[in-house]
């Protein structure tokens, strides 16, 4: 068994949180080293089960901590679960995590966090244990959910425009110039960069090119027809070359992997699903 689920979050806390989810499966179910591919969104995650283990070479290996928070990834990012997957976690927009922590969010890309470095060990145990011990999914959103509403904290109107330029940027699905959001003088441009590695991670232009590849791998997914040539056009690459770039620069792969490597099967039905 292999079951993938979303679930809204509370109205109070829609602005920072794209869903909750949950992963399980089964020991028998699983297909080895999987490739996480990059959402642009920053990751608290909740292991339940035997553990996962993350690759930091081909051979080399850390296992990742019960509680943690992920941050942006820009680079392949391979697991392992070591049995039985049971997995709870909060999916905050690319802007989201800065809401409830002050840490710079470039200080927690390309890795795994564990909660005690990011709210200390007495909160970060309590909340644990809590999440572990509760019945079902819906009473650890709401545990969940008293602990972020504690957490959060109204940002101010200059702050939000982070959130505006991540606005622009997905609705163009990524192919908006940052001098083109908001048209945005020189001086601008760099505060809105500063700002960007802040409370998102990566840059404006980087993260444009991970929601430019999601949209490339949306279209892959559900219109498995098309070439690949088909795909980056309509997914505003330049031209199938600047694609399958973007592609392998993210993944370590190729496109046409993405239905034949069982590596990818994880990160199919996270797509699918959103």
């Amino acid at each position: 068994m292999m079951e993938y689920q979303t679930y809204p979050p509370h109205r109070d806390l829609s602005s920072i949180i794209k869903c909750y989810w949950t992963l399980e499966v089964e020991t028998s179910e699983n297909n080895g080293k999987q490739i996480i591919v990059p959402d642009g969104c920053i990751e608290m995650a909740f292991l339940l089960g035997d553990g996962i283990k993350r690759f930091t070479s081909d051979d080399r290996y850390v296992i990742q901590p019960s509680a943690m928070v992920i941050g942006q990834i820009t680079k392949p990012f391979a697991i392992e679960p070591l049995g039985y997957v049971n997995t709870f976690a909060v999916r905050f927009y690319p802007y989201g995590f800065s809401a409830i922590h002050s840490i710079g969010m470039e200080k927690l890309k390309d890795k795994e966090t564990d909660l005690f470095e990011l709210f200390g060990t007495r909160i970060s145990t309590e909340l644990s244990k809590q999440i572990r011990e509760a019945n079902d999914t819906k009473e650890r959103i709401h545990i969940i959910e008293n602990f972020l509403l504690d957490q959060f904290k109204e940002k101010s109107n200059q702050e939000r425009v982070v959130q505006m330029a991540f606005d622009t940027l997905n609705k163009s699905q990524g192919s908006a110039s940052i001098r083109s959001i908001g048209k945005l003088d020189s001086s601008k441009i760099r505060d809105l960069e500063r700002k960007f590695l802040k409370q998102v991670g990566v840059s404006p232009k980087q993260l444009g090119k991970i929601i430019r590849l999601q949209t490339a791998l949306r279209l892959m997914l559900d219109e498995n027809d098309k070439t690949l040539t088909q795909i980056a056009y309509d997914s505003d690459y330049y031209d199938q070359s600047h694609f399958i770039k973007d592609f392998k620069q993210v993944t370590g792969l190729n496109p046409s992997d993405l239905f034949g490597d069982k590596s990818f099967l994880l990160s199919t039905i996270f797509y699918k699903k959103e």
